[in-house]
């Protein structure tokens, strides 16, 4: 309908940047936009905008640091912690959330969409597109044969392309084989990024330092909790410090339930005899079950 002239994106008289993907599943969207937001928030007054997949709360929501996930989703509950002055919309109607924002006092300098380079009401200054490097668009297939969610034509639409999730010692001629895979437009700049995991960080205070000191040395059998949509590259690394690695992988956005957090608390007072044993999650899946498990658990 946009292509063909029905129906109209609206631009904006400030920048606006588009992070997204065209397929179903984690391509690393949250990191990408996290990087963004650390590039620009201390030259401009920043927002970022997101639909807040799963939350619960309906239209405009502004979140904030003591918001629950239900409220704002994982997501931008997890980038506001992170970048407290940046402030952080939930809102279906993109359009909508930059208006709002516009006309209230101290508007944003620059706006950022979160997941939005399938939304089409909003004309981006600057679209970046993310492919995860071990499932390329140009290799899939639009569902249900594949994971696309649009045809992988609509990489015409990005200004950037970032292949993420890039194995971190790739050989040159591998990177230009994916180069010329992706096939670059002249107006297109590609990039290529990698996962570099923080050391974990323990979520009562009491045990920060413990984990701290001994985490490198493969001294726990480690519970892996995850509700993220591609767990592999986590599995890989968490795998590397384990003597014994359990996991326990739950839906992309888990929403976790009571139900959940005693088959967790079952999983891990059994899987291991060993007095040396953790639960390991990731931080977004943090933010949805710290409030309601109070165990020693790293992210």
């Amino acid at each position: 309908m946009f292509s063909w002239g029905i129906l109209r994106s609206t631009e904006f008289r400030i920048p606006v940047i588009c992070v997204g993907n065209i397929t179903v599943g984690g391509t690393g969207k949250t990191p990408h936009v996290e990087y963004v937001s650390s590039l620009l928030k201390d030259n401009y007054r920043l927002a970022v905008v997101s639909r807040g997949y799963k939350r619960k709360t309906k239209g405009y929501y502004e979140v904030s640091g003591i918001s629950s996930a239900w409220q704002a989703g994982d997501e931008p509950l997890q980038i506001k912690r992170k970048f407290p002055m940046v402030r952080v919309i939930t809102d279906g109607n993109r359009c909508r959330a930059i208006n709002k924002l516009l006309k209230q006092d101290s508007p944003p300098e620059v706006v950022i969409l979160d997941d939005a380079f399938q939304h089409r009401y909003v004309k981006p200054g600057l679209s970046i597109l993310l492919t995860d490097y071990n499932r390329l668009l140009t290799r899939d297939y639009i569902m249900p044969y594949g994971y696309l969610r649009e045809s992988s034509s609509m990489k015409r639409q990005a200004g950037i392309i970032i292949v993420t999730k890039t194995p971190e010692n790739i050989p040159p001629i591998n990177r230009r084989l994916v180069e010329k895979e992706i096939a670059p437009l002249p107006y297109q700049y590609l990039f290529f990024t990698t996962i570099k995991y923080n050391n974990p960080v323990a979520l009562e205070e009491n045990a920060e330092i413990k984990f701290k000191v001994s985490f490198e040395s493969k001294k726990y059998d480690i519970l892996l909790i995850s509700g993220i949509a591609n767990p592999e590259t986590l599995l890989t690394h968490v795998r590397k410090y384990a003597r014994i690695l359990k996991h326990m992988p739950f839906p992309d956005h888990h929403n976790f339930s009571e139900k959940d957090i005693n088959g967790i608390v079952d999983q891990f007072n059994s899987f291991s005899l060993s007095p040396e044993k953790i639960i390991v999650t990731t931080e977004k899946d943090a933010i949805r079950i710290s409030s309601c498990f109070k165990k020693e658990i790293i992210s």
